[in-house]
């Protein structure tokens, strides 16, 4: 009974935050929803042992995410058909306008590089974090971030790379510092001969 009551709470607390997460991940409202259900379901199943894990939460997104993989790999066409009509989905209530920019742009890439740019960007996770709830060693989390990021670039201007700024040749600097200030040679020069015709006046 306990454990019913925890697993309740658990669901309460979690259920709507983790579907706004693997929506990110996933680009589709009703399939975040039902991917989140049957990963909750499948958690009240065992229970006993997910509730010791460190983080439950964790792994019911995980489940979630997978569930959604695995159904689009059986559909081929059904992730394409989605992105034709994307425009037209109800979106997540409370989701500010720049959440939906992230939400709309992460849409057009791979579901792998959705994800670890979902838990590093969105949710803060380290990349050993991230590595330890998607399986991927952590090489693989860092080349799926540096896609993600080079994919989204066009789309979103955090991800663009900064504008090189052009740095000094230090020989060229060396040169300018040995080189004689002319102007100040000449002025002294002239302020020289002006003494001397004011002495010989």
């Amino acid at each position: 009974m306990a454990g019913e009551r925890d697993f309740n709470e658990f669901y309460d607390a979690s259920f709507g935050r983790v579907v706004g997460q693997v929506y990110a991940m996933v680009g589709s409202l009703a399939e975040a929803e039902d991917s989140v259900q049957e990963a909750f379901a499948r958690a009240w199943q065992d229970w006993n042992k997910i509730s010791e894990y460190g983080d439950a939460e964790a792994w019911v997104r995980s489940v979630a995410f997978r569930i959604s993989v695995s159904s689009w790999r059986k559909t081929v066409n059904r992730f394409t058909a989605h992105r034709r009509k994307a425009g037209e989905e109800e979106e997540l209530p409370g989701l500010s306008p720049d959440r939906l920019a992230v939400i709309t742009a992460l849409r057009q890439i791979a579901p792998e590089l959705r994800q670890v740019i979902v838990l590093h960007h969105l949710l803060d996770r380290s990349v050993e974090e991230i590595s330890r709830e998607t399986g991927v060693p952590s090489g693989t989390v860092k080349a799926r971030l540096v896609r993600g990021r080079k994919a989204l670039a066009p789309q979103l201007s955090e991800f663009a790379e900064p504008a090189a700024v052009p740095r000094p040749n230090p020989k060229t600097a060396e040169s300018a510092a040995r080189k004689p200030k002319t102007s100040q040679r000449i002025t002294t020069s002239h302020h020289n001969s002006s003494k001397k015709g004011v002495h010989h006046v």
